[in-house]
């Protein structure tokens, strides 16, 4: 891990496209990760929380629900990018997402960015900060997607 990649201000985010960032430690999936995220959103589909019943489908095992691996990219973008001294943050929006590998129950995800765009927008600093959430071992990601932030200046 290289920890986050630091910037002073929302306003030094300007021209960093292009910044590679990360990656983060890895973070294991459990079954009982995978249990509370069902209960949450109400998904209890069986090939999530039913071990026995999974074993015998197509993965052999449970698996992550596709939005659970998404909603980690929220824990993994402090991890890749940290903007300091501003007065509030708020999350627009996320588009490009996509779920290209199943996540089995045990194994082992991480994220890596990109810093894609960054423009000035309604008396903010807008950037957009591809997320890849990698499966180790697999040839393909888990999971992108281009999250979208907004920082204000101080007042």
């Amino acid at each position: 891990m290289t920890g986050p990649r630091i910037f002073a201000s929302p306003r030094d985010l300007l021209g960093a496209e292009g910044t590679q960032l990360g990656p983060t430690p890895w973070l294991v999936i459990e079954q009982s990760r995978i249990d509370q995220f069902a209960e949450a959103t109400e998904d209890r589909q069986w090939i999530h929380v039913d071990p026995e019943r999974a074993a015998t489908g197509p993965f052999g095992k449970t698996i992550a629900h596709g939005y659970l691996t998404l909603s980690l990219a929220n824990a993994f973008l402090p991890q890749l990018i940290e903007v300091q001294r501003f007065s509030h943050g708020v999350n627009v929006g996320m588009d490009r997402t996509r779920f290209l590998a199943p996540v089995p129950v045990g194994s082992r995800i991480r994220g890596t960015g990109e810093i894609v765009k960054v423009e000035e927008i309604k008396g903010s600093i807008q950037s957009i900060v591809r997320i890849t959430i990698e499966l180790e071992g697999s040839e393909k990601p888990a999971c992108t997607v281009d999250t979208i932030s907004r920082y204000y200046p101080e007042s």
